[in-house]
C-alpha cells in the first residue's frame, strides 16, 4: 500500500496560500509518470493558480528541506518531468500570454501555456513561435524551454535556445532574477543583483575552458543536451544569461515568464516525398538534400509506414503520398516564394536522380520524388509525421515498442552510420528499432 511519504510537508502547504495541494495516492501516481518509461513517486503536487502561489509553495519546501520538479505538459520521453520530490504544476493556470509586441515580434509568456495555444492567438497578428514540436498540442513553453525543444523547421528557425529573449526565474534561494543579454563587464546588473555573482562565475568558466568547449562541444546545430555553457566562452557581442536556463531541465532556477521571438507565419510551400528503397541510403542522402535549404528534412521509416497504413485515420492521406512501398521517405519542404520552391523542387528531383535513385531502380537505389503542393494534404502529411509515437504504441501484440533513444543528434555525415550500428545493436539481441526523425 502506498502512504503519505510526508504527512507534516502536507499540512505545512495546506495551511499557505499555494493553491492546490494534493497528496493523495491517485494523483501522486498519475503524476509519477509523463511520457517515458520511467517511473517516480512525487512527495505530492501542488498547482498554483498565481506566482506568488508558486514561490510560497517553494518557500515551504525549502523550509521542510525537499526539492520541488515544476511541471508542465509531462511530455518528456526521458524521464524530466518525474521526481521524488514536490511536483509543482504549471500547465493548469499558469497558462497566459503576458504581453505581446507584435510590432517587434516578441511576446511574454507564462511557463504553463501549451504551443498550439500560444500559436492560435497568435495567428491573427500573422506570427507564430516556430518550434514546431510534434506534441504542440500538449506541450508547455516552460518545459521547451527546460528541454530546449529543437521542432520540425529548425533548420531555418533554429531550436529554442535561438529564440528565446529572456526569461524571469525564481532562484533556489527564493531570490527573484532576470536572465538576459548582458555585457562582459556585467554593467547591465546591479550590483546587488543576485545574478552577479552567477554570472561572473559563469564567464569565468567560460574563459578558462574555452580551448575544452570549443574542441569537446559538437559543432552542430540541434545540440539539445546539457548545460550551455558555450553560451559563455569570450565573445565580442553581449552573453544571454537565459541560456544557462534553457536545456537545464529545471535544475537551475524555476522558471516564471518567458520573452520569446516571434517569427511570420509561413507561406505557401512546397513538399518533396523522397522515397527510397534502403533505409540507409535515406540516411546517407539527409547530407546532400540539406544543401538545397530547405526548412525541414522528417523521416517516416517502413515500419512506422507499415503500422499507419494499419489505422483507418491515415490510409486515405497515405495513398495521395506514399508510392509502393519504399524503406524509408524523407519529407522535404521548401517555404521561399512560389517561384523558388518551384525552382528547388526541380532542383531536388534533379539531386535524387544525381544520385543514382529513379523509380526504375532495383533495391536500394529504387527511389524518386512525389511532389505535394495542396496545403491540405501537407498538414495532413505533417500530422502522420507528429503522430510517430502514437503511431508505434499502435501495436496490437508483445513487440509494442519502448521510446528510449530521444534527440539523439550526430552529424548528417555519420548519420546513415551511426543508424546502421544501432540496428546492428538491435539484429544482436533479436529485436530492432524504428527511427521517426528530424533528419536534417
Amino acid at each position: 500500500m502506498v502512504t503519505v511519504a510526508n504527512p507534516g510537508l502536507e499540512r505545512r502547504l495546506k495551511g499557505e496560500d499555494v493553491g492546490e495541494v494534493l497528496f493523495d495516492n491517485f494523483t501522486r501516481g498519475r503524476y509519477a509518470t509523463d511520457a517515458s518509461s520511467y517511473q517516480m513517486m512525487p512527495l505530492g503536487v501542488v498547482v498554483p493558480k498565481t506566482q506568488a502561489q508558486a514561490e510560497k509553495a517553494m518557500a515551504v519546501a525549502r523550509a521542510e528541506g525537499v526539492t520541488v520538479t515544476p511541471r508542465g505538459g509531462g511530455t518528456s520521453q526521458c524521464g524530466q518531468t518525474v521526481n521524488h520530490s514536490v511536483v509543482i504544476d504549471c500547465s493548469k493556470y499558469l497558462n497566459k500570454i503576458v504581453s505581446l509586441d507584435a510590432a517587434n515580434k516578441r511576446c511574454v509568456v507564462q511557463p504553463g501555456i501549451v504551443l498550439d495555444e500560444l500559436n492560435r492567438q497568435l495567428k491573427p497578428h500573422g506570427l507564430w513561435f516556430p518550434v514546431d514540436i510534434s506534441t504542440a498540442s500538449r506541450a508547455t513553453l516552460g518545459g521547451m524551454t527546460g528541454n530546449n525543444s529543437c521542432g520540425t523547421r529548425s533548420l531555418r528557425y533554429g531550436v529554442t535556445r535561438d529564440n528565446v529573449m529572456a526569461i524571469d526565474a525564481v532562484l533556489p534561494n527564493g531570490k527573484p532574477a532576470h536572465f538576459g543579454p548582458v555585457s562582459a563587464d556585467l554593467s547591465e546588473l546591479p550590483a546587488d543583483s543576485p545574478l552577479r555573482p552567477i554570472a561572473k562565475s559563469l564567464l569565468a568558466l567560460g574563459a578558462r575552458e574555452a580551448d575544452e568547449i570549443n574542441e569537446r562541444f559538437p559543432k552542430i546545430q540541434r545540440r539539445v543536451g546539457g548545460y550551455n555553457i558555450d553560451e559563455f566562452v569570450p565573445k565580442n557581442e553581449k552573453h544571454n544569461l537565459a541560456h544557462i536556463l534553457i536545456g537545464s531541465e529545471g535544475t537551475l532556477a524555476f522558471t516564471t515568464q518567458v520573452e520569446l521571438r516571434l517569427w511570420p507565419v509561413l507561406g505557401k510551400r512546397l513538399l518533396g516525398i523522397c522515397h527510397f528503397g534502403s533505409f540507409y541510403e535515406a540516411m546517407n542522402s539527409a547530407q546532400h538534400l540539406v544543401k538545397l535549404k530547405p526548412i525541414a528534412v522528417e523521416l517516416i521509416d517502413k515500419t512506422m509506414l507499415d503500422l499507419a497504413w494499419a489505422i483507418p485515420l491515415f490510409q486515405p492521406t497515405l495513398k495521395q503520398f506514399i508510392r509502393e512501398e519504399p524503406e524509408a521517405v524523407l519529407l522535404v519542404e521548401f517555404d521561399d516564394g512560389v517561384e523558388e520552391n518551384v525552382r528547388k523542387m526541380k532542383q531536388l528531383v534533379e539531386m535524387m536522380g544525381d544520385l543514382g535513385y529513379n523509380w526504375d531502380g532495383i533495391g536500394a537505389k529504387w527511389g524518386g520524388v512525389i511532389e505535394i503542393a495542396d496545403p491540405a494534404l501537407q498538414t495532413a502529411i505533417a500530422d502522420v509525421r507528429a503522430s510517430g509515437l502514437n503511431i508505434m504504441m499502435s501495436m496490437k501484440d508483445e513487440r509494442k515498442p519502448v521510446s528510449f533513444i530521444e534527440d539523439c543528434a550526430v552529424p548528417l555525415e555519420h548519420l546513415a552510420d551511426y543508424t546502421d550500428r544501432l540496428n546492428q545493436v538491435f539484429e544482436k539481441y533479436g529485436t530492432k528499432g524504428t527511427f521517426y526523425a528530424h533528419a536534417s
